[in-house]
């Protein structure tokens, strides 16, 4: 496994992210807990959860399976960094969500019980909340960095200037402030390197892309869509509009000799904003086969005709669109 530093910080985390989103709704709890297990295994130190993970089952259901993990002992805790996200719904009520102080204070004490553990390693914004002001989302994470319930605050689906406000609120108050950003980004998503990576760049964010294979379609789903074998309607629509374009990026993997899900993963580690994309498997052949993304390397060439395929933005703002 490599490895590389969070942000701006210390602390060293897998050029992989364990992303937990899929267990409980589509992974059995005693699977999930042996894909974790793996994941050590294969080197991977950095775990994502979210306490809306599993909330389809019931309030902080992931969470609660990562806990039960964390509470086999064998050091697992202290092997891995651990992070979590506060903002959505958790029960009934109007201060059941957002950033306020008062639902940033239950919602940590919340994932601590769920998560069994004394800390979270890098707690994160989910979402930007626009009724609340900085002043009072700082305090409130100030207080938890105090207290050693939190050691590491992020970002998650932020602006770049949401990124740059939530920076100098919290330079005003002399504080370490974000230390990472977790946006959608893949090869057929690529706004954020409009002024998102610029900007964590700038203030030494880490970049965590979450959906790195696009929900599946660089992952085989015109193969997939093509044998008729199970697909989502979503699926199907996306292979569709993108459709010369998936017959392209086929036709790229194959000369390559690799398989288009370790590809699209490789093409994001390439990128030297990026920190860990954060992948997501559903079973241990997922979990295995995404390692090979951490050998492949690119030429120049290549990285140019993955450009063709998948056409930036253009590059940064204000550069992209004007001169």
């Amino acid at each position: 496994m490599k490895y590389t530093q969070l942000g701006r910080t210390g602390v060293k985390v897998s050029k992989l992210c364990l992303g937990t989103m899929n267990f409980g709704p589509l992974t059995e709890e005693e699977d999930s807990h042996k894909i974790m297990d793996k994941a050590l295994d294969h080197g991977i130190n950095f775990f994502d959860t979210a306490n809306r993970y599993g909330f389809s089952i019931s309030p902080g259901f992931t969470e609660d399976i990562l806990g039960r993990w964390i509470d086999q002992g064998e050091g697992r805790r202290d092997k891995i960094v651990l992070a979590t996200k506060v903002f959505g719904r958790m029960g009934d009520g109007p201060n059941n969500r957002g950033l306020s102080a008062r639902h940033i204070r239950k919602a940590c004490d919340d994932s601590l019980r769920r998560l069994k553990t004394d800390h979270i390693d890098l707690y994160q914004m989910h979402h930007i909340e626009r009724t609340t002001p900085w002043e009072e989302i700082w305090q409130a994470m100030d207080i938890l960095i105090a207290q050693g319930k939190v050691l590491y605050v992020g970002s998650s689906n932020f602006a770049g200037w949401h990124i740059a406000q939530a920076q100098e609120r919290a330079n005003n108050r002399h504080l370490f402030g974000l230390v990472s950003e977790q946006s959608l980004y893949n090869l057929a998503e690529r706004s954020i390197e409009l002024e998102v990576i610029p900007a964590c760049e700038s203030y030494g964010l880490g970049v965590l892309p979450w959906s790195p294979l696009a929900g599946g379609l660089l992952a085989g789903a015109l193969e997939k869509v093509k044998s008729g074998r199970r697909a989502s309607k979503h699926l199907v629509k996306e292979v569709e509009e993108n459709r010369p374009a998936l017959e392209a990026y086929q036709s790229f993997c194959k000369e390559m000799r690799e398989e288009q899900a370790d590809v699209a993963l490789a093409w994001l580690l390439s990128n030297p904003a990026v920190t860990a994309p954060i992948i997501g498997p559903r079973t241990m052949e997922q979990l295995d086969g995404s390692l090979r993304a951490l050998e492949i390397e690119f030429t120049e060439e290549q990285l140019k005709k993955l450009d063709e395929i998948w056409p930036g933005p253009g590059g940064t703002a204000p550069e992209a669109y004007a001169w």
